[in-house]
């Protein structure tokens, strides 16, 4: 009897195949995310050198089944590591990402909006008095001349970069 209950408390300490292939594939996704890093990104990481090699590998893999293998192996090296760092600083990355597209989409839809109409620039200049009024003016003048004139879009690219810098500096 006594052989029944240690049985049950070493199966209770285990985790169940089910939550050990989760925790594999969770792994592995991981691994994936880290296989799309550039070398500057994962040398912050402060990964094993058997995980550098696995991972650098794998980029010249393009055959699916033998890349599949690569990156269960990738998944299994990770096992052996404390994966919560690399977590946290991917999370980072993901948010920083998250961040960047956001202010990009806010810039153009300003600038959309001061070359439709010149009311909307007095509304950016309320929310964002840092900005360099009479530069701005003039990329608007510039940029509505090019449009007009089937001329390269120099101001309008340079407007976005202006309006994009004044947000910034109202952000930080």
């Amino acid at each position: 009897m006594q052989n029944t209950s240690d049985k049950t408390d070493n199966s209770e300490k285990k985790l169940s195949k089910t939550q050990r292939k989760q925790t594999m594939l969770a792994l592995q996704k991981i691994g994936e995310q880290l296989t799309t890093l550039n070398d500057k990104q994962l040398n912050e990481l402060n990964l094993p050198d058997n995980l550098l090699e696995a991972i650098y590998h794998v980029r010249q893999i393009n055959k699916f089944g033998a890349r599949q293998r690569q990156m269960q192996y990738i998944g299994k090296l990770m096992r052996q590591i404390d994966i919560h760092p690399i977590q946290d600083k991917l999370n980072a990355w993901q948010q920083q990402s998250l961040h960047q597209t956001a202010l990009v989409h806010l810039t153009e839809r300003w600038r959309e909006r001061v070359l439709s109409d010149a009311s909307h620039l007095t509304a950016f200049v309320k929310q964002y008095p840092t900005a360099e009024i009479p530069k701005i003016r003039l990329l608007i003048r510039k940029t509505i001349k090019e449009k007009n004139s089937d001329k390269s879009s120099t101001s309008y690219r340079l407007l976005f970069r202006a309006l994009q810098a004044a947000i910034r500096n109202e952000q930080n």
